[in-house]
């Protein structure tokens, strides 16, 4: 006979458990709706100005030097910023972002420094003894464009003093609430776009398009950064509401269970003392 005192404390706890992860979904859904509107607004400006600093890129400057930014070299180097959560209980967000962080390291032929954004992402690349040359964490749920600068300024200061050869992003794309899916992109040198021959007279640039350029380059890297992290953000909340509630399901049918485990081992208790008390009886009798 299953012990019922056991039983019931199983079914405490994990009632206990459930509330805390129906609590955590409540939480996780309201952080999701103000991030997946950050992350979503911002989409518009990050495009255009991806677009308006290719078409810059592609014109022609006589006498004027290349931007920093725009510089190609022989890749020597390489730095990833990884952006991951700080927090875990977001599903298998986390191992997904770094397993393809873990994927594109293994694939270079060139040395790797890490720019680490985020708990998880930093403890798994100390893991592996990968180098991080910094790391920022505990940038919270709506950080604003001030909070991501020293990621950027970073970026900026070691591809132009030649620290670094390319830099890419690694970070968790917002695409839906049940789908988010982990990407690389690389973030400089800027690519110039390919325009089309007289293509190239639709703007007019004051006080010169060189100069337009060159105080845009390092607002993109901003932008583009900040934008990442804000897609992360999206996807942490997105994905961490989904397994929370997936959490509360599986507590729920596991309380399910125990009660039905609890109500025949209590009936198979009054049964047999029931049977006992008439065996009594009838001894007597």
């Amino acid at each position: 006979m299953a012990n019922i005192r056991l039983i019931r404390r199983r079914i405490r706890g994990i009632q206990g458990t459930a509330q805390i992860t129906k609590a955590m979904e409540m939480i996780a859904t309201l952080k999701m709706r103000r991030s997946q509107e950050r992350g979503l607004s911002g989409r518009p400006y990050s495009e255009k100005i991806y677009q308006v600093i290719a078409d810059l890129a592609a014109l022609s400057y006589p006498g004027e030097l290349l931007h920093p930014l725009l510089q190609k070299r022989a890749v020597n180097k390489i730095a990833v910023v990884h952006i991951t959560p700080d927090r875990g209980l977001c599903g298998g967000l986390v191992a997904n972002i770094n397993r393809i962080a873990a994927s594109f390291i293994l694939e270079q032929k060139v040395p790797v420094l890490v720019i680490a954004v985020g708990c998880k992402g930093r403890d798994f690349m100390r893991r592996y003894e990968v180098n991080i040359i910094a790391e920022f964490t505990r940038l919270g749920d709506q950080p604003g464009l001030l909070d991501t600068l020293p990621v950027s300024r970073i970026v900026i200061d070691d591809y132009s003093s030649g620290a670094n050869d390319e830099v890419y992003l690694v970070y968790t794309k917002f695409i839906s609430t049940l789908v988010q899916r982990a990407v690389i992109e690389k973030l400089l040198p800027v690519e110039p776009a390919v325009l089309p021959a007289g293509e190239n007279v639709d703007y007019i640039y004051e006080p010169n398009p060189a100069a337009v350029l060159g105080e845009l380059l390092p607002r993109f890297v901003e932008m583009q950064v900040y934008h990442a992290i804000l897609e992360s953000i999206a996807s942490e909340q997105s994905a961490r509401m989904v397994a929370m509630h997936n959490a509360t399901d599986n507590a729920n049918e596991l309380i399910d269970e125990l009660t039905l485990i609890y109500n025949k081992a209590r009936q198979e208790m009054i049964t047999n003392e029931l049977l006992d008390i008439t065996g009594g009886a009838v001894a007597m009798a």
